[in-house]
């Protein structure tokens, strides 16, 4: 019930905003600043680092936007927003594009009035337990007190997931990734339930993360990606195109490293159009015929993004798995560039 009195409120939040300016390439290019709504921290998808630089797979996001819109990876600004918080600050105009391991449901399409730009990540929920609760299932949780971010979809998976397996569990709510952390090693909770990359991160974090497992279950779908208002098709278009530019770099063999290279000597005509060498794509955005090239040169392709942030190679470990290029057996599939 607060899930869909919640719901309902922001959509009535987000009318009333007007969803801020429906030409928000220009107010962007005004202000000079992309402002990107990212989470308070999650390693290796979003979180400062030592020198207070943002860092992770889904800032690499608003940086190629920035790329491609103001010529600058760098030009942007990252608010912090929880659960909670996010959406309303997308539908006031606080921020212009939301990066923030973000389900993609349908309440949130067509009532919140939000437009996806993609999928970045394809997730599921899942269920982290210390090893000494002695359980290898989540079917063994039965009166389990359970860590669980307020104003997510865990909260409805959750729910779903004990009910059907006639199952009872005490929630603990939380707001932010740090205090389910806390709460959780603190032993407030025997479970933390949340996207399976997000276990895999916040457990990279422990000190003794060999004595902390994710249980085999994957309770549900999470298509995670980057949303914006709707009512303004050109940004969303600029912000789809983007996320689809890293994908079929990574695709065609568009790298950080060989893109300049191929700008000029590639015959392949997608990867020209791609890189605006042929035609003139970067015209119906509303941007120049390089925004690819700046978009892709500011993190490398998706593969690069995905490799140097949670990649097996990084801490947190993760496998492409469905994430993989449909070539390779995987859910990535940009729509051609013609």
């Amino acid at each position: 019930m607060k899930k869909s009195v919640f719901l309902g409120t922001l959509s009535l939040t987000a009318l009333a905003a007007g969803f801020a300016s429906a030409a928000t390439l220009d107010d962007v290019k005004a202000r000079g600043t992309l402002n990107c709504g990212v989470s308070t921290g999650v390693n290796g998808f979003s979180a400062p680092d030592s020198n207070g630089v943002w860092q992770g797979f889904d800032v690499a996001i608003c940086r190629a936007v920035a790329a491609a819109v103001l010529g600058d990876p760098m030009k942007v600004n990252f608010i912090t927003t929880t659960g909670q918080t996010r959406f309303s600050a997308l539908a006031s105009g606080e921020i212009d594009i939301l990066a923030r391991n973000t389900t993609w449901t349908f309440s949130r399409d067509a009532d919140l009035k939000f437009t996806f730009a993609g999928v970045n990540y394809y997730d599921g929920q899942g269920f982290m337990v210390n090893k000494a609760l002695g359980v290898s299932s989540a079917k063994e949780l039965d009166g389990a007190t359970v860590c669980i971010q307020t104003g997510t979809t865990t909260e409805l998976n959750l729910a779903d997931y004990f009910k059907a397996n006639n199952m009872k569990y005490e929630p603990v709510p939380i707001e932010t990734n740090a205090e389910a952390q806390q709460q959780y090693l603190a032993g407030a909770c025997d479970v933390y339930t949340t996207d399976a990359s997000g276990l895999a991160a916040t457990r990279a974090t422990f000190a003794d993360a060999e004595n902390h497992i994710v249980l085999p279950e994957i309770i549900s779908k999470e298509p995670l990606g980057p949303l914006v208002r709707q009512g303004d098709e050109q940004w969303s278009d600029i912000a789809r195109w983007t996320l689809n530019a890293l994908i079929a770099a990574e695709e065609y063999g568009v790298t950080s490293a060989n893109i300049e290279e191929l700008a000029k000597s590639t015959e392949n005509p997608e990867i020209k159009r791609l890189l605006g060498t042929e035609g003139e794509l970067g015209k119906m955005l509303g941007l120049d015929n390089d925004w690819a090239v700046r978009a892709i040169k500011a993190g490398g392709n998706y593969g690069e993004i995905f490799a140097s942030n949670i990649g097996e190679a990084t801490p947190i470990g993760l496998a492409r798995g469905l994430n993989a290029q449909w070539t390779q057996g995987g859910l990535l599939y940009a729509p051609p560039f013609r």
